[in-house]
């Protein structure tokens, strides 16, 4: 089974003084970066997806901006594949598939931010085209959500969407389970 290791939107715009602060995104960077070296000391594949803004009227990933750079707990090394994304779902019209199918991938273990949009949207993604998937719980982050009078922490955010990946989408490990397996 090959595996590779994707990274979704570990991005400054996600850490302390960007456009939008994910609740735990600094202790979600430094899990990232303990699975990120274990992927280059094994030699084994590894993604970056950056998400690069093109709708008008947000503020978040603007281009040739600080915050649309990949943090540096994850920063890509020479040579490492970094796509760039413009929607959640970092399939959608990005050469990810085609570059997982010609490395030929079949198992992609998953960290990044937000668990409840591109993370959620990926990896169901991933799942639908066949990957096996595990999902690094503790090297993801969120924020809280509100719906009408109603405000959802950002832990039980984190907490819902992973229990609903959870042995459909994906095996939803901590990176030191992830680490013992791989």
């Amino acid at each position: 089974m090959n595996q590779a290791l994707l990274l979704v939107d570990i991005q400054n715009d996600y850490f302390p003084g960007g456009a939008m602060e994910l609740v735990g995104s600094i202790e979600a960077g430094i899990q990232a970066g303990k699975l990120l070296q274990i992927f280059r000391t094994k030699h084994q594949p590894i993604i970056h997806i950056q998400h690069v803004t093109t709708r008008q009227g947000v503020n978040i990933f603007l281009p040739n901006t600080k915050g649309v750079l990949i943090h540096e707990s994850v920063s890509p090394l020479q040579g490492e594949t970094v796509f760039q994304k413009h929607y959640p779902n970092s399939f959608r019209e990005t050469p990810l598939l085609e570059h997982l199918r010609q490395h030929q991938i079949t198992q992609l273990v998953i960290a990044g931010m937000m668990t409840h949009m591109c993370i959620d949207t990926t990896t169901r993604a991933a799942a639908d085209l066949g990957f096996q998937c595990m999902l690094a719980h503790d090297a993801c982050a969120t924020i809280s959500l509100s719906f009408g009078n109603i405000t959802v922490p950002a832990e039980h955010v984190h907490t819902a969407f992973l229990a609903a990946l959870n042995g459909i989408f994906a095996k939803v490990l901590s990176v030191k389970e992830i680490s013992a397996a791989l």
